[in-house]
């Protein structure tokens, strides 16, 4: 059984980036990236307005226990360089499941923020810290469009694996897609690090 609730408590911190839930205060950082086009591309939602992230960042602030089927964190991804504080990216992680022991992880950055290994860190942290550390999982998933090839990247990068490629199982913006599946069980996660 799953050690739940989970409470978020202190921020985590990797080599570059303090991880934190997203807060109201990040609403100029998170609109910056939320409301491009580039960055909506692949994610279920469109480019979003001031307000729509605003909306959003009150209800991720207060989304900080894990404790049954859906719960989830949406973690801000702030790097402090040159005494420059920002957020430049999110990850989100939920649990998917508490009776099979199973979660969630994605991620989304700024574009100018990308191909610097941010999003491997963070991930890596969210896997190693909350996932399979404090939660004990047996298996995180990821969901992603197989159009992506960085998160694709990512995915492997981790050590996950493609496990499944479903065409056209999603109406998505207008048109018909197809959905992958990328996943890594505990034991995988612990041989690798």
């Amino acid at each position: 059984m799953l050690p739940t609730p989970y409470e978020w408590t202190e921020p985590i911190r990797t080599e570059r980036l303090t991880m934190r839930p997203l807060h109201p205060d990040d609403l100029d950082d998170v609109h910056a990236y939320q409301s491009r086009e580039d960055v909506c591309r692949y994610l279920t939602f469109e480019p979003r307005s001031r307000d729509e992230v605003r909306e959003r960042l009150e209800r991720y602030a207060v989304a900080t226990r894990l404790a049954v089927d859906g719960d989830f964190l949406q973690l801000a991804l702030v790097l402090d360089h040159d005494g420059e504080t920002r957020v430049i990216g999110d990850s989100y992680f939920t649990l998917q499941s508490v009776e099979n022991m199973t979660g969630e992880i994605g991620w989304t950055m700024h574009p100018d923020f990308a191909g610097h290994g941010y999003a491997f860190e963070a991930a890596s942290a969210v896997l190693d810290r909350i996932a399979f550390g404090t939660l004990g999982l047996h298996r995180v998933r990821a969901e992603l469009d197989p159009r992506n090839h960085a998160s694709i990247h990512l995915c492997t990068r981790l050590g996950m694996r493609a496990e499944a490629h479903f065409v056209e199982d999603l109406w998505f913006k207008g048109e018909w897609a197809d959905t992958g599946v990328y996943a890594i069980l505990d034991r995988e996660w612990r041989t690798r690090i």
